[in-house]
């Protein structure tokens, strides 16, 4: 024996396993389950999105009949942080949870130009990469010391360079740079970190140090590559060189043989001056060819 109970959907329950999954910069992508499965209608839903860092609320209106819902809300700060609870539209109980949007990345390129009394912080504009970010917002820096165990800030700027003063010799210094943060520093971007110390010796952070093979390979390949074309110019020339050798001892020692002699004849210029200009020139002797001695 067996018995069918259909049971009476609840509306005042929560939705459930209410859960992000994914956030960006600018939206967030959350999901939920209806408070009972196989919906035999569209459900309401009311998202209530707070914004604790502005303290402001906004409210969106989701239909579906789908016992998982997904949704995307759009218009979001990077850097946020924001409570977002979902509930139906009869202000059933509710389900919530805390998101934080992605920050701004840090700047690139962090260098360090040292000067007779100072040193100069640059850095690439955030802008070529961020769309969201406005260069009014501007940048702020903050300073480690290291040996006394203190961090300052030391100001903000709108500009892509910082000029920083008063260093004490033989302390090391960690300065990073950031999308200045907004709202009471809540919402800031992500810092770009470099090491450096006053005896001269600047040294790039883990985060920085990958921007040094792309330099230093800037520089080796076009030395190698100049080194290459010396070499293969220097074997050329030594090639023709030895060619014309060979050539010119071939036809030089071609234009002294004697095919009746069957050898190369030579002179030595010494009977070059005699007076007897007339008389037959020994040029040599051949070991078919008597000698006759008189």
């Amino acid at each position: 024996d067996y018995v069918v109970v259909k049971m009476i959907p609840d509306n005042r329950l929560p939705p459930r396993h209410l859960h992000c999954v994914h956030t960006g910069k600018t939206f967030a992508v959350i999901k939920w389950e209806s408070p009972y499965d196989s919906p035999d209608q569209d459900m309401l839903y009311a998202v209530a999105v707070k914004d604790l860092v502005r303290k402001t609320d906004k409210i969106y209106k989701v239909k579906s009949r789908n016992s998982t819902v997904e949704y995307t809300i759009k218009k979001l700060e990077p850097g946020g942080k924001y409570h977002v609870i979902v509930q139906l539209g009869n202000m059933s109980k509710e389900s919530s949870m805390k998101i934080n949007t992605v920050p701004l990345s840090a700047p690139d390129a962090l260098k360090i130009i040292t000067e007779n009394d100072h040193i100069l912080l640059f850095w690439k504009s955030l802008a070529l990469k961020e769309s969201n970010f406005n260069e009014s917002r501007g940048y702020e820096i903050h300073m480690f010391d290291s040996l006394m165990n203190i961090t300052a800030y030391l100001g903000n700027t709108t500009e892509n360079f910082f000029k920083v003063s008063n260093l004490k010799i033989g302390h090391n210094y960690s300065f990073t740079v950031q999308a200045r943060c907004l709202y009471g520093g809540q919402m800031c971007g992500e810092p770009a970190t470099l090491l450096y110390d006053e005896l001269g010796i600047g040294e790039d952070s883990p985060a920085t140090k990958s921007g040094r093979p792309t330099d230093v390979a800037a520089i080796v390949v076009p030395v190698l590559f100049l080194l290459l074309v010396t070499l293969a110019i220097g074997f050329v020339v030594l090639y023709m060189r030895h060619r014309r050798l060979q050539n010119s001892f071939t036809a030089f020692a071609n234009s002294h043989y004697s095919s009746r002699l069957g050898s190369a004849i030579f002179s030595s210029g010494d009977d070059l001056g005699d007076e007897d200009d007339e008389a037959p020139m020994i040029t040599g002797f051949s070991d078919d060819v008597p000698m006759v001695i008189a």
